[in-house]
């Protein structure tokens, strides 16, 4: 490789970093601005919790499909596509002027960053080789770290200065000068393929079923969960998935190769990032909810104090790395999620004033610090045992479980803490943290049992960090 094209392949990387950090930003940086948003646009608790997990149920779901449309009618194509969907979309969340609204624009934003982001990797996987793309992987995986770090920081500073509609605004110059830039470095890479493999019926049902599934949960926070329409929800979610099921086994190339879900290391790593996600997602939620309503924190004062929760996920990850490579995944496992317990039950005792900081920071911290390790493990035992052919299927799979885990445990903890998000105390935020205590220990448990014993062996598929 020339000296000419090291370099245009690292400002490539600088660009598709960029564009992914805003990805990750979006994820975490709506948390810390929600209660203003709440103010300003008059949204109740269903409202609130929909504008989260619009976002990520239309990204983890459609993550395997963007992926599948970068291999067959070209990555370049696919990544701007989904660039241009999520940065007009970031425009149109800014200038919602109703719940509706707001609403709708998240869910374009998570399906453009579920072109973007995959087709993305794709592009990094080969635009590197040997040693460059071990080097490229650090930076990606140390760019989705920051993107979470500063998110709950950056969304502390634009709500307190100028209004919580520049968490979407800042997404709008970035978008457009990556799009600008990249074409002129990375060629169209056309496959000549059409799109008519792809499994557009097996991305549609999946994202059908589980969205009935999450409006299930939310409505049972308001109804209970016989009241209402939630059984019917319930029912209507099965029926899709089993029809999701069915498609897939029809499917010429289905969107989740059936052989590879009867995998071990792959189901554990993909129900551990489930578990993993849903709880971290949720706590940053319902502290969220907590600091502001409650304690009558503002959204920067917020910011600062998840600040360093999110350094210390960071660090629960080198940890995670270090015990996973010496003693395998489940010892990590295993007191991830025992510290999350810890954390979580301490959470539980959250009190109706007192000290923001002593509040919530040790239980956070601790469960933050876990959990970061429970972020590797999900990693490493999937794609370690992931061959040439399936590497990107797989890590398709285990990042549509992030996504999908942070849109499941939001709607979860949002029933449970119903009462106090709607004003009525903190008994709600008690009874959301202890249930999820409650599901930290099955996970520890369960987790640590599914998990392939030892350390997982090396492999050179591509990794898709986040």
């Amino acid at each position: 490789m020339t000296g000419v094209a090291v370099r245009t392949n690292w400002w490539v990387l600088v660009l598709l970093s960029l564009a992914q950090f805003m990805v990750i930003l979006d994820v975490t940086v709506v948390n810390v601005a929600l209660p203003r948003m709440a103010i300003d646009l008059s949204l109740d608790r269903a409202a609130l919790t929909w504008v989260i997990t619009a976002y990520t149920l239309c990204f983890g779901g459609l993550m395997l499909l963007g992926g599948r449309l970068a291999d067959t009618v070209g990555r370049r194509r696919v990544f701007l596509a989904g660039l241009m969907v999520f940065t007009a979309a970031s425009l149109a969340s800014g200038l919602a002027g109703s719940a509706t609204a707001l609403v709708i624009s998240r869910a374009a934003q998570g399906a453009g960053a579920a072109f973007l982001s995959p087709a993305a990797m794709s592009i990094l996987t080969t635009a590197f080789h040997g040693p460059e793309r071990n080097r490229a992987l650090g930076v990606w995986a140390a760019i989705a770290g920051a993107g979470a770090a500063v998110g709950v920081l950056l969304g502390g500073v634009f709500t307190a200065g100028p209004g919580w509609e520049w968490v979407f605004f800042i997404n709008v110059p970035v978008g457009v000068l990556v799009a600008v830039l990249l074409p002129r470095l990375v060629p169209s890479g056309r496959s000549g393929q059409s799109v008519s493999g792809v499994d557009v019926p097996g991305a549609l049902t999946v994202v059908l079923g589980v969205g009935a599934l999450i409006y299930a949960l939310v409505r049972a926070g308001d109804t209970g969960w016989t009241g209402g329409s939630t059984p019917w929800f319930l029912a209507g979610a099965a029926v899709v998935l089993a029809v999701f099921v069915l498609v897939e086994r029809r499917a010429a190339r289905p969107l989740v190769p059936p052989p590879l879900l009867g995998r071990r290391p792959v189901v554990a790593g993909n129900l551990v990032m489930l578990a993993a996600s849903a709880l971290l997602l949720g706590d940053f939620f319902l502290n969220s909810q907590y600091l502001q309503h409650v304690l009558g924190l503002d959204a920067l004062q917020t910011g600062l104090i998840f600040l360093p929760v999110a350094l210390v996920i960071g660090l629960g990850t080198h940890l995670g790395v270090r015990v996973v490579g010496r003693f395998g995944g489940r010892p990590a496992v295993a007191a991830g999620f025992g510290l999350a317990v810890v954390g979580a039950l301490l959470l539980a005792q959250v009190p109706e004033s007192g000290n923001a900081a002593l509040a919530v920071l040790p239980g956070f911290l601790i469960s933050g610090l876990g959990l970061g390790a429970a972020f590797v493990t999900a990693t490493t035992t999937a794609m370690a045992h992931a061959g040439p052919h399936d590497a990107g299927t797989t890590s398709g799979l285990v990042n549509t479980g992030h996504e999908l885990g942070a849109t499941l445990g939001i709607a979860f903890v949002s029933t449970i803490a119903a009462q106090s998000l709607q004003g009525d105390g903190v008994t709600g935020f008690g009874a959301a943290f202890t249930a999820t205590a409650v599901v930290a220990a099955v996970v520890a448990i369960g987790a640590t049992l599914l998990v392939p014993a030892g350390r997982p062996p090396a492999t050179d598929g591509p990794v898709f960090a986040h």
